[in-house]
């Protein structure tokens, strides 16, 4: 496999990486504060807040996952099917979410096209490994 494909399979871990990083800080670091700023609701109990951190857990965990098959080449298809998987869950819940709920914030958008197009560079990486 030549190296710019290389580089490109990477990248897409390396960038699904720091997006679930970010992401997954922000909905553990401040829970309280941040959901506020950011969204329109507030988290008011601390079983919420538990939830939140959990997920934030989750994303880390996975984020830290992703890079390692950067780094460790006999990680990287179960990286990157994680990945693949992970985006494209994430992205069916919103599409359902869209359905039935309506159309969300531009935030949530955002976050549903992205999460599309991290699923579908998944799947070409995969075809192409």
């Amino acid at each position: 496999m030549g190296s710019n494909v290389f580089k490109f399979k990477n990248l897409h871990l390396a960038m699904a990486s720091f997006i679930i990083v970010v992401v997954g800080l922000a909905y553990g670091i401040s829970p309280t504060k941040i959901m506020s700023s950011l969204f329109d609701f507030n988290v008011e109990s601390v079983d919420l807040s538990h939830l939140l951190r959990a997920i934030m857990g989750l994303y880390l965990a996975l984020g830290v996952y992703w890079l390692v098959g950067i780094f460790k080449p006999e990680f990287w298809i179960g990286a990157t099917i994680t990945c693949t998987i992970f985006m494209g869950g994430l992205a069916l819940g919103r599409i359902l979410s869209l359905i039935i709920d309506g159309i969300p914030s531009i935030t949530f958008l955002i976050g549903m096209i992205l999460e599309i197009v991290f699923m579908i560079w998944g799947i070409f990486n995969l075809k192409k490994a």
